[in-house]
């Protein structure tokens, strides 16, 4: 028999939530069949079997949250030839007024016991009806976790038998519905969902709280003129596109001005680690990406190193992995800043929260024509977007963030200044 255990997950990971069972108690797995998927705080994996047999037990079912080297099943050497003639009592009935080697050997814990719940259609494992059976439980009387309302292993094995017998408070309990449905009371009986947070979203939800608690951020608004970026993909898209076989999008634009302005204000490229700041001599690039999962944040590494089909192919490849949740845990470490782009969904304005333990962060929004003063006289509909740096206080100060936004602000409106960049 060998074991089912979580593996090494990286650095930073150290436990996971189990996210769905691939296989149930009897399945027949060969070497390399995916098991489970198990969710981690980034991306989510799949474990797949390193021996071939029979899945004996589930020891952690879905949603629970498990350890490094946690044994969470075990599959059995046997096939499945071998694992049916086991149980006869379970497929067929003994012969009228016989007598078999197990009411012999058992006379005091016979099968029937746990028998009844097969008659009354409950659903067990082939390993919960022997534990029941060993220990004399009745499997009526084990709560399960399963939704569905199958027993497993696991249930009978923590299943406390005083629990089956009637308690005083019983009664109470049944005469006042209301008590065992504290979520409908509470809305005053108006229909609700509940549902448990991801352990992504949990994450998620954890950094961003993190991140306010702990730094000292601020943000710092401009806007940018973006006709000349709109004219320059207007004449060139479409050779880019012939030459490269990707879209030369807005990303690409904003990665090099970032880079630019990095390198004029190299805090902003920093973190901070106790007392000391690290200045960071290159250039890795995270792009937020919105997946069904919850927010992820691919890096583009060595950016400044890269031309705009390079970036553009590598944007493109990291969000499609995101979107099918197939990111590797090294896509997603380190990053020196981050780029958020909201205009994708809408957004006019917003003050992005800090990628700890970056001390930046730009948010893109939407595009609209506005109306524009050019000179004291005249006025011009142009296509605005406002941007946001959030950012460190404790390491950046207003001047230097506000100098960093402005060199953003002048090298998308001067792209061809973008080439001296590289």
């Amino acid at each position: 028999m060998s074991e089912i255990t979580v593996p090494a997950m990286g650095e930073s990971i150290t436990e996971g939530t189990i996210f769905k069972w691939h296989v149930k108690e009897g399945d027949q797995v060969q070497v390399g069949d995916v098991l489970l998927e198990l969710e981690t705080d980034k991306v989510n994996l799949e474990i797949s079997a390193e021996d071939q047999g029979v899945i004996e037990q589930i020891l952690r079912q879905e949603g629970d949250n498990v350890t490094i080297g946690e044994v969470i099943g075990r599959i059995s050497a046997q096939s499945n030839d071998a694992v049916a003639p086991s149980k006869p009592a379970e497929t067929q009935a003994a012969p009228e007024g016989a007598v078999t080697k197990e009411a012999v050997e058992k006379p005091v814990q016979p099968a029937a016991a746990a028998e009844p719940a097969d008659n009354s259609g409950l659903t067990a494992s082939p390993s919960a009806r022997k534990l029941a059976r060993e220990r004399g439980i009745d499997l009526n009387q084990v709560q399960g976790r399963d939704p569905n309302g199958r027993i497993y292993h696991e249930d009978v094995k923590n299943h406390n038998e005083s629990s089956s017998k009637p308690s005083a408070s019983a009664p109470k309990q049944e005469s006042n519905p209301a008590a065992a449905a504290p979520a409908a009371s509470e809305f005053g009986g108006k229909p609700v969902e509940r549902k448990r947070m991801s352990r992504r979203r949990q994450t998620i939800a954890n950094r961003l709280v993190q991140a306010q608690q702990t730094a000292a951020m601020l943000t710092t608004f401009n806007e940018v003129d973006m006709t000349a970026i709109m004219d320059v993909r207007k004449r060139r898209k479409d050779a880019f596109k012939d030459k490269h076989d990707v879209n030369l999008g807005f990303m690409s634009f904003f990665t090099k001005a970032v880079v630019g302005a990095l390198k004029r204000y190299p805090l902003l490229n920093a973190e901070i680690d106790g007392d000391d700041i690290v200045e960071k001599k290159f250039y890795d690039i995270g792009i937020a990406v919105s997946a069904k999962e919850g927010l992820v944040v691919p890096v583009v590494r060595d950016a400044d190193r890269m031309g705009f089909a390079a970036i553009e192919k590598e944007i493109v490849n990291l969000a499609n992995k995101a979107r099918s949740n197939t990111l590797s845990l090294s896509e997603l470490q380190g990053g020196t800043f981050t780029i958020t782009n909201g205009g994708v969904f809408g957004s006019l304005l917003s003050t992005p929260i800090l990628n700890a333990p970056q001390v930046g962060i730009l948010g893109m929004h939407k595009i609209q024509l506005r109306p524009v003063a050019i000179d004291a006289e005249r006025s011009e509909n142009r296509p605005m977007m406002y941007i946001a740096l959030s950012y460190d206080h404790r390491i950046v100060d207003g001047a230097e963030a506000v100098g960093f936004l402005v060199t953003v602000k002048e090298l998308l409106e001067d792209p061809e200044s973008l080439l001296l960049e590289g």
